[in-house]
């Protein structure tokens, strides 16, 4: 018997929410209430017939994955509806010329010294005088002069702003002419606040600064502009986003240094304490809140001594999240994030099963994840950015661990700038910086495939044919060279 995944049901409960969020959402009401009545008369259906067959096991598994087929499809509309931004200014658009509200996340510096941040609006100013109660989230844009002052205040934090309100394809957008601090943040995220200002401070001034701010705890302000463009380029921007890699790294410290002293269990908790305090450290992030519900989940299953598979953890990650925050389904983070994992998971495995062997493990391991994930992210970057970057499957080979590297010696640099020797480790992060420099610089020259602006449907469906077709010929490959080992070996 070959072995293979097995197809849980909140596996397929996550799959129906999925499509739910994802496809049944965006069609009618009417439409909508058809497919759930289909469902709801399945379920009924093979209830009546499992109850005929008792005893049959097939029919009672119908059941079971029938009723979480209807409970995820139910869930990912419920959710797609609760994430939708239905901004509401209470008053017509072009009377607006100021508005009150309170920031959703820490303020981002910007190109030409401004500031962008996200609101959660609380009421707006009309043209006549008038403030009514408004609702739903917008993206500020703060003059340079009040930049550095509202990042002193952070999240939380309620301000009024006089400007301009525009409408994109993103969005709303506010362009702010002045900016005054109505009330101060709560006293747990003005220390928050305190911490990330004191980790900027400290990083100022190092060349490496930057990249170790936007690593460690996702602060871009200081990282070279240039550099950023040279990751987005040669397809290795997902580096930069603080996700399951830099979790991992961290978790890693945790497991060295608290797994000897505090035993498995006690460690594991203690883990996960401190990945929920680093999380609000670092802020909402979709992808490092995958990582990080995956990672309390899997610490669950230790303490509790339950058994635990990659793709149902990834599955009730997924549920959870939508259910937590179903604002962060609707973002490019999010759906690359569990894309490229499903892939590393599905494809990747299946790739280096067949690979065994030819290459050695510490190489083929991370070539066959990046293959992985680039096979099930491909469609989506491609119709998001226009792109497809084959070459960041290579680059990533020798990026990830220098990042890994890099995080760990500037967690190392931050305890010993403690007591005055970081010194030490200074011309260390300058060399480690400068080689991942020069990697992306030497990437950036390989030209990648453009979708271009016409036809790119038609390209971006090809792309995700093709990715599909490429995935699954991989897997059916693996499963039938597991066949054939299992033949052959009562004869070994």
């Amino acid at each position: 018997m070959v072995n293979r995944p097995l197809f849980t049901p909140v596996l397929c409960a996550a799959l129906a929410a999925a499509s739910g969020f994802y496809i049944f959402s965006s069609l009618p009401l009417l439409l909508n209430a058809a497919v759930l009545f289909v469902l709801l008369a399945s379920v009924c259906f093979l209830r009546v017939i499992s109850s005929l067959y008792s005893r049959s096991r097939p029919w009672r598994l119908a059941v079971i994955y029938s009723v979480v087929t209807a409970i995820g499809v139910c869930l990912g509309i419920c959710a797609a509806d609760a994430g939708r931004n239905d901004v509401r200014f209470g008053v017509p658009q072009e009377k607006i010329t100021a508005i009150s509200g309170v920031l959703l996340e820490d303020p981002r510096i910007i190109s030409q010294g401004r500031a962008m941040a996200v609101l959660s609006l609380t009421s707006c100013l009309s043209s006549k005088g008038a403030r009514v109660s408004s609702s739903g989230v917008i993206t500020v844009f703060f003059p340079q002069d009040n930049a550095l002052r509202l990042r002193e205040f952070g999240r939380g934090t309620a301000v009024f702003s006089e400007g301009r309100l525009r409408h994109l394809e993103s969005g709303w957008v506010y362009s702010a002419d002045s900016m005054h601090i109505v009330k101060k943040a709560a006293a747990v995220e003005r220390m928050r606040t305190g911490v990330r200002l004191n980790l900027i401070s400290r990083f100022e001034g190092k060349k490496w600064g930057g990249l170790a701010l936007s690593l460690l705890v996702g602060i871009r302000d200081s990282l070279d502009s240039n550099l950023a463009v040279l990751y987005r380029d040669t397809g290795c921007s997902h580096i930069l986003a603080l996700s399951g890699m830099h979790l991992a790294v961290i978790a890693a410290l945790i497991a060295f240094f608290l797994k000897k002293p505090l035993g498995l269990k006690m460690s594991a908790a203690a883990g996960a304490v401190i990945i929920c305090l680093y999380c609000f450290l670092v802020g909402p992030m979709p992808s490092l809140n995958r990582s990080a519900i995956m990672y309390l989940i899997g610490v669950i299953a230790v303490i509790g001594a339950f058994p635990r598979s990659a793709m149902p953890v990834l599955a009730l990650s997924f549920l959870l999240q939508i259910i937590i925050s179903p604002a962060e389904g609707n973002t490019i983070s999010f759906t690359l994030s569990y894309a490229a994992l499903a892939g590393i998971l599905i494809t990747g495995q299946s790739l280096f099963g067949l690979c065994a062997g030819k290459a050695p493990d510490f190489i083929l391991q991370p070539f066959t994840a990046s293959c992985g994930a680039f096979l099930a992210s491909a469609g989506i970057t491609c119709f998001t950015f226009g792109v497809i970057v084959p070459m960041g499957i290579i680059t990533g080979l020798f990026l990830v661990p220098l990042t890994t590297v890099f995080m760990i010696v500037s967690l190392a640099w931050l305890v010993l700038d403690a007591v005055s020797l970081s010194f030490i480790l200074d011309f260390p992060l300058l060399l480690l910086y400068e080689l991942q420099e020069k990697i992306v610089s030497a990437a950036g020259v390989i030209p990648v495939i453009a979708a271009g602006s016409g036809g790119s449907h038609f390209k971006t469906a090809a792309v995700i044919a093709l990715s599909v077709f490429a995935s699954a010929l991989i897997c059916v490959l693996e499963y039938r060279r597991r066949a054939a080992l299992l033949k052959t070996k009562p004869f070994d």
